[in-house]
């Protein structure tokens, strides 16, 4: 009877409604992990990294699962001394409550106990050491054609205008809202619409927010479609709009070849700190427009890109901890992204107007509102936009210079951030 009682009381059933006042912040983070699923399944926003990150978020918070520790990562880094097991010290608690870290993850353990690493502690490393974000980028180069870009140079003005998101909401959270300048940094990177940029800047500047941040950022790269259109309306004129933009020039397979040798060596030598996550989207496009690494061109856009995808989804998504989840701070950061995000896209189309004003060749502001960096999403949402004003009117390729250029000038501003406040 006793054996049967020790294994009643070792189930997740009884952890979790034995102490409901205490685990029902795990029964919400649950629900809203089936939310999410349910989002991703039914509705299709992101499903390919957001069921990841739902399930991750589903795992992490199944009491007696133990497959995710916030503690090997409190205070910003890896605790080693504790992730190889380690018995836990007071000198270790007093030194992680020194460096601000909540009473809510240090009460995860005890002086004397050893922790045992799960599964997603180990996968999280990837997260932890910025390696997962970087591949993602080698498999987003080797998809990508900058040909847009090269053809129209001014597009990338566009792509710049669209990261004014970034800086706005930088400076929002770190004056009005209070919050530190390296978590100001890391939620601004929302406005980027760029997931893997945000993982990356937030994994090195304030890990603590890693789970509200890659939730919001992705959710609203989903959310493209329904949250662009009425911005984009309301800043234009019908006539706008229906502005017909001349065929782009064709582009040499010998620029497409240069562009990403001379992309990585001008931001290396400008912002270093941009060097990881461009000099990797730059290497996979160069695999891509060589024509000479077709077997390595095809493993990073299949392959690679489909298994750092599964790791990235599930490990930033076991971070969704409810001690890290539950707290007005993810309300804030869920609120303040769409905002980023907004004006986001409002930069983009506003300075495509100014343009015009100094511009023989008009400019559909629509494609401005591509600058974010949700490729290809961003960029069908300009043309959809544009051809309810005039069906014959074809701005596709015309948005994809500043929606690839959105994705340069988001891990440039990822790297000017990190630079500032690492």
């Amino acid at each position: 009877m006793d054996a049967i009682l020790r294994f009643v009381q070792q189930t997740g059933f009884y952890m979790l409604f034995a102490e409901i006042g205490e685990n029902w912040v795990n029964i919400v983070m649950i629900l809203v992990s089936l939310l999410l699923l349910w989002l991703a399944i039914k509705k299709k926003f992101e499903p390919l990294l957001l069921i990841g990150i739902a399930f991750g978020m589903l795992l992490t918070n199944l009491p007696g699962a133990e497959m995710y520790h916030d503690i090997f990562f409190a205070g910003g880094h890896v605790n080693w001394e504790i992730f190889s097991g380690a018995p836990v010290t007071q000198e270790f608690i007093d030194g992680l409550r020194e460096a601000g870290v909540s009473e809510a993850v240090l009460s995860t353990v005890q002086v004397g106990q050893s922790v045992s690493a799960g599964l997603i502690d180990y996968l999280y490393l990837g997260v932890k050491f910025g390696l997962y974000p970087c591949l993602i980028f080698v498999g987003i180069g080797a998809m990508t054609d900058f040909g847009p870009l090269i053809a129209n140079p001014k597009s990338l003005l566009l792509g710049a205008a669209a990261q004014l998101g970034i800086f706005a909401t930088f400076v929002v959270c770190s004056t009005l809202l209070g919050f530190p300048m390296p978590a100001a940094a890391s939620i601004g990177i929302i406005g980027g619409a760029d997931g893997p940029t945000a993982i990356y800047t937030t994994s090195l500047l304030y890990p603590e927010l890693l789970g509200p941040i890659a939730v919001a950022a992705y959710s609203y790269m989903a959310l493209v479609p329904v949250i662009q259109p009425p911005i984009m309306r309301a800043l234009t004129t019908k006539k706008e709009r229906g502005i017909v933009m001349k065929p782009l020039r064709e582009v040499s397979k010998t620029e497409k070849i240069v562009f990403p040798i001379a992309v990585t060596i001008f931001v290396a030598l400008l912002v270093p700190s941009a060097t990881p996550l461009v000099g990797c989207l730059m290497l996979g496009n160069l695999w891509k427009e060589s024509g000479v690494a077709e077997r390595l061109c095809k493993t990073a856009q299949n392959e690679l890109m489909n298994i750092v995808t599964i790791f990235l989804g599930i490990s930033v998504g076991a971070t969704a901890t409810a001690t890290a989840f539950f707290n007005l701070q993810t309300i804030e950061i869920m609120i303040v992204g769409v905002v980023a995000f907004g004006v986001g896209t409002a930069g983009g189309v506003l300075l495509a107007k100014f343009m015009n004003l100094f511009s023989k060749n008009k400019i559909n502001p629509l494609i401005g509102s591509a600058g974010v960096s949700a490729v290809p999403m961003a960029a069908r949402v300009s043309q959809t936009e544009g051809q309810k004003e005039n069906p014959g009117n074809f701005l596709l390729m015309h948005a994809m210079g500043p929606n690839v250029a959105g994705v340069i000038g988001s891990a440039i501003a990822a790297g000017v951030l990190i630079a500032l406040f690492r």
